[in-house]
């Protein structure tokens, strides 16, 4: 070897590292190792010049040619080596990370990983961990190179290789490219998830690469790379049978033929989620559920030209499905989105969710309820043609409704509300309504039906329209809830609220109010009275009625509470200390954001209170100055505090 390079110098150590720089060459932090190295060996002439001996320094490992530079690289003995010399230049890296597992002597390929090896990499600008055995890796931005990936691969490759990727956007000088994405397949075939967002510049060839490298890939995610065509798509299908979980959005070049190869090869596929890919239509959609129909269980589709075809196709033979996420599937009709429920083929579908789908009516939302006989959870978003009578035809046959959603279908009023209460059965635990525009206050008498005693959770938040009289007839519809969120509900006033207190027979536990102008201290005063031994969650913010009253009623009966919000209420002084005082109380969380009636005077109190606290908001209170919040920070080590 010395003959080969034509060595001269001595085997004098040098300590500190590698005698190249690692700053200029990747960045304050790669993942390779530089222990204590030899000075470099050179051979170089000598020129005379005046009277002052001049040496020409060249580093005599750069005449070798690079086909026998490579031969040396891949029988390097460890981890740690191959580490050290891909710190010498970006030409040892590229080399290094071009090597593949295989090509690797036999001795080297199976070499046992030591406990030292596993340490032998740090870097804090990657996020490393381990997760089910295996390195997981994220890079960012203008983290997000080339030489960075070859980095990964190199000071991973000794650790049994990298089991997850994720890639979000990329450096817009040095972006990642097909080449980077080879040096990860090169180095680790151990790969099972990947992730790639926003990597314009990574195509078909980077992602062959990773199928011809990779074949234990199980999770692929692909987000806005528009390089990326049917052609990476079908090598990672026909290389990668193990594949379980596919996402694709906004993937312009990628279509059917992609998706039906993915149906014909991959076998193992349960989770699929589509969107925003204009060259997806029904062929490829249809193809892929078909094939796939005996383990698939997650589907989401959104924003896709497909008709009632793909829609029939899951209806028939979606048999594994448990959840299924449609949103803003504009070509398919109700007749569709009948043939769900019709076709009889969602016996094990659990979870619904539609979302601006104009093929959402009363017939077919009633169609969905009968045939998908095992669904718990119902979620209809922007649903513009579902009416009352769709709603409580649905609530009678959907037998095994747990929880039902709506949000912003504004055909929906106050009747429809009550009638899918009184025939929801006897499963529904939870009821949410959201910005629902059409549920008005009532204005005149109507009859009290049966009530909801399965009803555990109800959340009506945002609707505007819904006031005192409906909360009252809701409330008494529903004895026996526990969580209970009004916030955005301006009109409600306490003679709303307290018939809801009243009847709740087991004892509310998280109470949300937040937003509620007109609410007083009798509603707080009321609750801990009814509900003081059970309530662990209460928030107040922007109850601006509220006052130092309903403070003291907190502090004498809520001996559960945990979590408190009072920002923006009425409260002064004196109301803390009341709080503070309260021995039997253990607050962990206590919000007093825009509480500009509480002062320096309070700094004790909160110490006190500090003393159970892991979380402290003290953001807007202006009259809290910063040297009595830099008192608390430094007494209450243990809480969070914001101001």
């Amino acid at each position: 070897m010395p003959t080969l390079v034509n060595y001269s110098g001595d085997d004098e150590f040098y300590s500190g590292g590698s005698c190249y720089s690692n700053q200029g060459l990747f960045g304050s932090h790669v993942d390779v190792y530089c222990p204590p190295s030899k000075r470099a060996r050179i051979s170089a002439p000598f020129a005379f010049e005046g009277s002052f001996l001049e040496q020409v320094v060249k580093p005599s490992i750069e005449v070798l040619p690079d086909e026998c530079l490579f031969e040396i690289l891949r029988r390097l003995q460890g981890g740690k080596e191959r580490s050290s010399c891909a710190c010498v230049s970006k030409k040892w890296l590229s080399m290094l990370s071009s090597i593949r597992r295989t090509e690797m002597p036999s001795k080297l390929e199976n070499e046992v990983v030591s406990s030292s090896d596993v340490e032998m990499i740090d870097s804090d600008e990657d996020q490393e961990l381990k997760s089910d055995g295996y390195l997981s890796r994220c890079v960012v931005g203008k983290k997000a190179t080339d030489t960075r990936l070859a980095a990964i691969s190199v000071g991973t490759s000794s650790r049994g290789g990298l089991g997850k990727l994720s890639i979000r956007g990329s450096n817009t000088v040095r972006g990642v490219t097909d080449v980077g994405l080879s040096a990860i397949a090169r180095g680790c075939p151990s790969l099972k998830a990947l992730s790639l967002w926003n990597v314009p510049a990574v195509g078909d060839q980077g992602l062959y690469e990773i199928a011809r490298g990779c074949p234990l890939l199980e999770k692929l995610d692909l987000c806005q790379c528009p390089s990326i065509s049917n052609k990476g798509l079908m090598a990672i299908a026909e290389n990668c049978p193990n594949l379980t979980a596919l996402s694709i959005e906004s993937c312009s070049k990628i279509g059917n033929d992609g998706l039906q190869a993915v149906g014909r090869f991959c076998s193992k596929l349960q989770s699929v989620s589509i969107r925003d890919c204009p060259l997806v239509g029904d062929h490829g959609v249809s193809s892929l559920l078909s094939s796939a129909s005996l383990v698939l269980s997650k589907v989401k589709l959104q924003a896709l030209n497909i008709t009632d075809f793909s829609i029939a196709v899951i209806g028939h033979y979606g048999k594994a499905i448990t959840n299924l996420n449609l949103i803003g599937l504009q070509n398919v009709s109700e007749k569709g989105f009948s043939v769900i429920g019709n076709a009889q083929g969602l016996q094990k579908l659990v979870s619904l969710a539609i979302t601006s789908c104009r093929g959402i009516t009363d017939a077919s939302l009633e169609a969905m309820g009968k045939g998908c006989v095992n669904l718990r959870q119902m979620c209809l978003r922007k649903c513009c043609f579902v009416s009352d009578n769709g709603l409580v035809a649905f609530a009678k046959v959907a037998a095994s409704l747990e929880s039902l959603q709506l949000e912003e279908c504004n055909r929906v009023t106050q009747a429809g509300i009550v009638g899918a209460l009184s025939n929801c059965g006897t499963k529904l635990k939870s009821l949410t309504l959201v910005k629902c525009m059409g549920i008005k206050d009532i204005t005149s008498e109507v009859s009290m039906p049966s009530p909801c005693r399965s009803l555990r959770s109800l959340s009506i938040r945002n609707c505007p329209g819904f006031g005192s009289v409906s909360l009252a007839m809701v409330g008494s519809l529903c004895p026996q809830l526990q969580d209970v969120d009004l916030s955005g509900l301006y009109g409600i006033t306490d003679a709303g609220i307290l018939p809801l207190l009243e009847n709740c027979e087991e004892g509310l536990v998280k109470v949300n109010l937040s937003g509620c102008l007109n609410l007083s201290d009798e509603v707080v005063i009321a609750l801990a009275k009814f509900h003081g031994g059970t309530v662990e969650s209460l928030n107040l913010d922007g109850c601006r009625r509220i006052t130092n009253a309903s403070l003291a009623a907190i502090a004498d009966d809520c001996l559960l509470l945990r979590d408190l919000d009072l920002s923006k209420c009425a409260i002064t002084d004196s109301g803390i200390s009341a709080l503070s005082n309260a021995t039997q109380i253990n607050l962990q969380v206590l919000s007093l954001s825009g509480c500009s009636e509480v002062t320096n005077k309070s700094a004790f109190c909160l110490k006190k209170l500090g003393e159970t606290l892991v979380g402290l908001n003290l953001q807007h209170c202006n009259s809290i100055s910063s040297r009595t919040v830099e008192l608390l920070v430094e007494s209450l080590w243990r809480c969070d505090i914001l101001a």
